[in-house]
Formats: structure tokens, C-alpha cells, sequence
């Protein structure tokens, strides 16, 4: 490991307008070892941003951030991009409660123009910023960095066909290095390597021009096409910077780098999927520490679950966008490849192909992150919910996601699914429960079905060998009492039956039921509950709008408005929580088994006096 010499002298990206090629790579080699090294205690990002380290420096050498900006598509690579804009000094704090975002935003540096997380965004916003200063006569220069594994979303095709039109000054840095969490997919993957081979044989790219008989579908879209430029190499990405930034011709202009994701630490070069996101590892060896809990994740036990039941039916097929690994479906590819698709960052295609799928008389299980399906809302009410085909959802990382923050917390998907006619939508308390809803899902033939279950690991039930198809629409009963019932959906259930256990030392009789279902809901139950109940309390980790209105809905049409039961809802907060640990998201929202026993003792009684004697009470009771 080098020194930080170079970089010690480097707070803000005016500190290195005047360093020469030499120690511009100097201060290359110091930010990528920093990267490592802190990494290596946070965790977060590494492959990304260890791949854009020179594209980093050579981008702030040549334009002047903040009044220039850049755009990082996605903004998982921009840990360098921190380090040398002001925020070194908070690095460590990287993905923690209070401490930095792991992807560009706003709020926290002036040198962040835009908040990226989600792929394929930045061609558009930076578009925006283009005509928005054009507008305003303001000579600014907007670089949109987006790598091949982005490429692949719709939208940068989008941003591209209007940027073609347009004709304003856009430089759109195409980092190319044939990852994205996986290896990209598609024709354009293809036509990316052509273009690179073709280059290859001609020279150096960003100085040829494309008369001859080929041009390349940028060209085409009316981009001007500069590649391709080892994207290693400082001198010759400031070279070609500086060229197009004091080019006199206006236009978008694409410039074609080529990068290594995990540049020069040889365990990530070695695993570039592995090291795209990474927990604490022994920057020496790259070994993570060992686990000594061996309980599955709720992600494992999916894929299990699913190649069991794909073991029995050939028509179930696998769909992930470009998270093979993140959604598990990664194992059923190896079982099953010739049912495995990966669609690229493209989840508006994938949920039209599933429902086409669907249509052919297929099984399609859609793998997707929660976050992530918000982005085919269309598709789904469109091309699935309308015609009621039975594709199959499987939303993982739904709630609180700890480090990620923000842009990934899963808040959503009971709010905007549960709107829509035809869908059935179910939440596992547990990981057996999950099985028993993939096998449910497996033989679901006539409407469209979804679940969803959280990240990390299970709570080490004891699992079936197989699932087992549930009734639809019913929940089940856990512990009876006569003065107030727990309706949880989901994850939640475990603080629920914590809560009723301290409630019961306080003489409070509590009713505990796993919904199981928030659509259809088992009507039967949650009125034979309320008709018995003094206090009913709804229990979920999604937003407003979801399982709880629901709830209320099938109350309110069958009278218990008017009747003297006492109905709450505890739901996530109308706000955007940032990164922490999910159990203290879960805390700061509200949604704790303590937050449960202050809920139901705060409903039962009136005056501010009790709420204090309350929290006492339960202070000595834990």
C-alpha cells in the first residue's frame, strides 16, 4: 500500500488542477488503496468504485465541479468521488446511521447534483440539467456517467433518442466493464464488444472517425461516438476529456471507456460479482469474517423453495433483472438455466415478458427487490393486473433494509399492489412460511400473486422439506385473549408476540393472529376479532395505504366503525428514513415490540398521567 501524500492534499477537486500526469496517477494508486481500506472496515460498494478510480480524478482534473457537474448513474461507484469532494473525513461513516449516503445525494454535498440509486437515470436527469441551463444562458458542462450493466434499462434509450433530437452539449461517459452485478445481458452487451474489437484493430478510437462503412447505434441515435479509451489510463482520459469539453461543435458526445470492475485489488479482479457489495473483509486476503449463525436467509429459502417446486412442475420459469445473486435465483440457474432469465436492468420488459410468459401457458416466478417493481408499475397494472395473468412475484428486501437507506427500504408494494383488481397478496411471518407461499404461488393458475419477505436472515424456524399450499385469504391464530388482538402482517408477528407477552404480565389479554394475507383479507377472522375485541391494532412494515387500509376498508363496510371497538394502525412513518441498521429503522419508525405495548396501553387509556405510568410500568417489566 502507498502512501496518502497526494491525497492529504486533496480535500476539495481544486486542490489537483495542478498536478502533472505523473502525479495525477500518484493520486490515483493513494484514493484507490483508501477506497480499500475503508471498505474493508464499512463495507459497501468496492468493485464499482475501485473500476472508476481514474475516470474519478481525470473527470475533476478537467471540468470545474461543482459548477460543472456529474451525474453517477446508480451512484454506487462514487466512494472516490466522496473521498476527493470534501468528505474524506467522513468516509468511515459510509452506509451508517447519520453517517454518509452509499450513493450520490443532494442533501449532502454541493457536488452532488442529483440523488441517484436506482440504474439508468442519469442520461435523462443530465439532459434536464443541459436544456435547464441552456435556458437560463449559463455555460456549465453536465457529464452522465453510466455504466453497460445501466445501458441496458429502457430509459437510457429513452434519454438518448431525446438527447439525439435535441442537439444540446451532454458528455455521457459509458463505463464499460462487462458487469453490472452480473455480467450484462442482451444484444447490446454484444454490440458494446464489437464496437470495442473494431477499435481494437483501427487504433485508438477517440481519434478516428467513423466514415467507413459502420457506425454505431449512438451514431445512429445522433451522438457523436469517441471510443474506445482505457479507462485506466489518466493521461489519456484527461487527453480526451479536455478534447471534447473544448470541442466548438454543440451535441451530445459519448465517450467509450473501458474499465475493470475491481481495478487493482486482486481479489476483486479475481470475483467481480462477489465484490460488487461486500460486507467487513480482511483487506489482506479479501476473506470475509466467518458467520457462526447458520440460519438461511429469507432469500436462500426462496430459492430453495422455488427449485423444489421447479423439480415438480417444467412449466415454472425464473425471472431476475440483473440481480441473479441478490435474488437467489443464481441457484436455480444452475439447476435450471434453460428456465432462468435475466432481463437486464430492464424491469418494465421483464414483467411484460412474465405476463407473456404467463399468457403462453407458462409459470413465471418474477424475483425482484420491492424497490426495484415500483419501476413496472404500468406493466403490471397494464399487461398483468387487467388480464389477470398468473404471474408470480417474489419481492424480496421488502422494509427496512438497513445500510442502503433510502432509495432501496421496500415501503411500497402492499400500497400499489394492493389497489389493484385480480392480485392476491400474501406476507410470510417466517421462513416456513415463506415456503408455504411459494408452493401456494407455484399453483396459483388464475389470478396474479405476490409476496414478500425481508432481507437478512430468517428467525431459525424449524423448515418442512417442502411448502404447503395455503387457503387463500385466511390467517391463522397464535395466541387467544378477549381485549385486544395484534393483526401483524408479515415480519412483524415475532415483536407481536413479544408485545403480548409483556402485556400479559401487565393483565392486558391479547389475541395474536398472522394475517398471512392482506389481499384477499379473511373476513371471517378480522370481524369475528373485532366483534370480540375491545382494541384492535394492525402491525405491518410497508407505508400508508397498505394492509392497514385495507383492514379498515372491510371494517368500515361491515359497521365496526359505529361500534364501540377502538381500531390503530401502525404503519412506517410518512417520511424517507436513512441508513441504519434495520432494527434501529424499526425503532426510529415506531414498529418495536416496545412501540407495540406503548400502542395498545396509550389506546386502552386516556390521560398523559397513564402514558407516563406506562412507560414506567414497562421499563420495570423488561
Amino acid at each position: 500500500m502507498s502512501s496518502s501524500k497526494l491525497l492529504n492534499q486533496v480535500r476539495f477537486p481544486k486542490n489537483l488542477k495542478s498536478f502533472n500526469s505523473g502525479k495525477l496517477r500518484q493520486l490515483a494508486d493513494e484514493l484507490r488503496d483508501e477506497v480499500i481500506d475503508v471498505v474493508s472496515e464499512t463495507g459497501g460498494h468496492l468493485g464499482a468504485s475501485l473500476g472508476v478510480v481514474e475516470l474519478t480524478v481525470a473527470l475533476h482534473k478537467v471540468f470545474d465541479t461543482p459548477k460543472d457537474i456529474i451525474i453517477w448513474d446508480v451512484g454506487h461507484q462514487a466512494y472516490p468521488h466522496k473521498i476527493i469532494t470534501g468528505r474524506r473525513h467522513r468516509i468511515r461513516t459510509i452506509r451508517k446511521g447519520g453517517g454518509l449516503s452509499g450513493f450520490t445525494k443532494r442533501s449532502e454535498s454541493e457536488y452532488d447534483p442529483f440523488g441517484t440509486a436506482h440504474a439508468s437515470t442519469s442520461i435523462s436527469a443530465g439532459l434536464g440539467f443541459s436544456v435547464a441551463y441552456n435556458i437560463q444562458n449559463q455555460t456549465r458542462y453536465v457529464i452522465a456517467v453510466i455504466g453497460d450493466g445501466a445501458l441496458t434499462g429502457g430509459m437510457a434509450y429513452e434519454a438518448i433518442n431525446h438527447a439525439g433530437s435535441l442537439g444540446y452539449k451532454i458528455i455521457v461517459v459509458l463505463n464499460d466493464n462487462k458487469m453490472s452485478i452480473a455480467p450484462p445481458v442482451g444484444a447490446l452487451a454484444n454490440h458494446l464488444v464489437e464496437l470495442a474489437e473494431e477499435d481494437k484493430g483501427n487504433g485508438k478510437g477517440s481519434t478516428r472517425k467513423r466514415s467507413d462503412k459502420r457506425t454505431s447505434l449512438f451514431e445512429q441515435l445522433g451522438f457523436k461516438y469517441n471510443g474506445t479509451i482505457d479507462g485506466h489510463n489518466v493521461d489519456d482520459l484527461v487527453s480526451e476529456l479536455e478534447r471534447v469539453k473544448n470541442a466548438e461543435e454543440d451535441g451530445p458526445v459519448l465517450i467509450h471507456i473501458l474499465t475493470e470492475k475491481g481495478k487493482g485489488y486482486k481479489p476483486a479482479e479475481e470475483s467481480a460479482d462477489k465484490f460488487h457489495g461486500v460486507g467487513q473483509f480482511d483487506k489482506n486476503t479479501g476473506q470475509a469474517p466467518t458467520k457462526l449463525a447458520n440460519v438461511p436467509s429469507f432469500t436462500k429459502v426462496f430459492s430453495d423453495s422455488l427449485i423444489k417446486e421447479a423439480h415438480l412442475d417444467s412449466k415454472i420459469v425464473g425471472i431476475t433483472a440483473a440481480m441473479p445473486s441478490g435474488t437467489g435465483l443464481n441457484h436455480f440457474a444452475k439447476i435450471f438455466p434453460e428456465r432462468t432469465f435475466d432481463v437486464g436492468l430492464a424491469e418494465q420488459h421483464g414483467v411484460t415478458f412474465a405476463a407473456g410468459l404467463a399468457a403462453g401457458g407458462v409459470k413465471p416466478f418474477v424475483a425482484i427487490y420491492s424497490t426495484f417493481l415500483q419501476r413496472a408499475f404500468d406493466q403490471i397494472v397494464h399487461d398483468v393486473a387487467i388480464q389477470n395473468l398468473p404471474v408470480r412475484f417474489a419481492i424480496d428486501r421488502a422494509g427496512y433494509v438497513g445500510a442502503d437507506g433510502q432509495t432501496h427500504c421496500g415501503a411500497f408494494d402492499v400500497a400499489y399492489l394492493g389497489c389493484l383488481p385480480n392480485f392476491i397478496l400474501m406476507a410470510p411471518a417466517d421462513e416456513a412460511e415463506l415456503m408455504h407461499m411459494v408452493a401456494t404461488a407455484a399453483a396459483m393458475d388464475d389470478h396474479p400473486i405476490a409476496f414478500r419477505f425481508p432481507r437478512g436472515s430468517g428467525l431459525g424456524v424449524e423448515l418442512p422439506y417442502r411448502g404447503e399450499l395455503l387457503p387463500i385469504g385466511k390467517g391463522r391464530i397464535l395466541r387467544e385473549g378477549t381485549q385486544v388482538a395484534l393483526l401483524s402482517y408479515g415480519l412483524p408477528l415475532e415483536d407481536c408476540l413479544i408485545a403480548s407477552q409483556t402485556l400479559e404480565k401487565l393483565d392486558v389479554s391479547t389475541t395474536v393472529v398472522d394475517a398471512r394475507f392482506a389481499k384477499p383479507l379473511d373476513k371471517e377472522l378480522i370481524c369475528y376479532l373485532a366483534a370480540h375485541h375491545e382494541l384492535m391494532i394492525t402491525i405491518e412494515e410497508g407505508s400508508i395505504g397498505g394492509f392497514a387500509s385495507q383492514v379498515l376498508s372491510l371494517l368500515s363496510e361491515n359497521g365496526f366503525m359505529d361500534s364501540s371497538l377502538k381500531l390503530r394502525s401502525m404503519y412506517m412513518p410518512d417520511m424517507f428514513l436513512d441508513q441504519d441498521k434495520p432494527e434501529l429503522q424499526r425503532e426510529y419508525a415506531g414498529l418495536n415490540h416496545t412501540h407495540i405495548v406503548e400502542k395498545v396501553l396509550s389506546s386502552l387509556r386516556d390521560t398523559s398521567e397513564h402514558n407516563f405510568l406506562d412507560s414506567l410500568v414497562i421499563s420495570r417489566v423488561e
